[in-house]
């Protein structure tokens, strides 16, 4: 079989968590449960590095503000994440072209991470914190349970993720207004900012 659905949802999930996607891999090959991890993914130093990272994005994923700085971050890593991934998968299979998977694996990784990133800003835009923490939570779990799914069942899996991935793309341009409204108020911050340490006062006129 093809290894194009497993490279298809891995580009998938490494858009919204590429270090979970690693170990999960890494674990599955390293435990048998899978034959199509390639041995890389399977290293003591890959995994003990992936959870690491894991852990830290766990934290600052669910911290209002501090998730939109750590996807600007991430914006290269996860794509290229998703090509590494896809193209080792594609090398281990050798069922599909290593730079023909990367290809596809990177960009999907971009589209997933940009509707992370996305929806992140609009949910910034509410003053509580715990919108962050569901959708942080809904993420990981997400992500563990497609890549699980996938592992098994390759196809339906990235019909899934697929799904997810438009369903994803349609809840932005929805949450349009509330993104340009969290951009201003960015903006607004970096601008009083600049102004104090320029030491330019705003009083009011008398």
């Amino acid at each position: 079989m093809s290894v194009l659905p497993l490279v298809f949802t891995s580009g998938w999930a490494s858009g919204i968590n590429a270090y979970a996607v690693v170990l999960l891999l890494g674990v599955f090959g390293a435990t048998g449960l899978s034959d199509e991890v390639p041995a890389s993914l399977q290293r003591t130093d890959v995994l003990v590095a992936a959870g690491v990272l894991f852990l830290c994005e766990a934290v600052a994923d669910k911290i209002p503000y501090v998730d939109s700085i750590w996807d600007s971050v991430h914006t290269v890593i996860r794509p290229v994440a998703g090509a590494v991934v896809a193209a080792l998968l594609a090398g281990e299979s050798g069922s599909l072209p290593e730079l023909a998977a990367g290809a596809v694996g990177g960009s999907t990784a971009l589209v997933s991470h940009l509707v992370k990133a996305g929806t992140r800003m609009a949910v910034n835009t509410s003053p509580e914190p715990f919108s962050n923490v569901v959708v942080s939570l809904a993420e990981d779990l997400g992500v563990a349970g497609v890549i699980t799914f996938a592992v098994f069942h390759p196809v339906a899996a990235a019909a899934v993720a697929g799904t997810l991935l438009v369903l994803g793309i349609v809840t932005v341009a929805f949450l349009a207004t509330r993104i340009r409204r969290f951009l201003r108020r960015r903006a607004q911050r970096r601008e009083e900012k600049r102004r104090a340490a320029a030491g330019v006062v705003h009083r009011p006129p008398e």
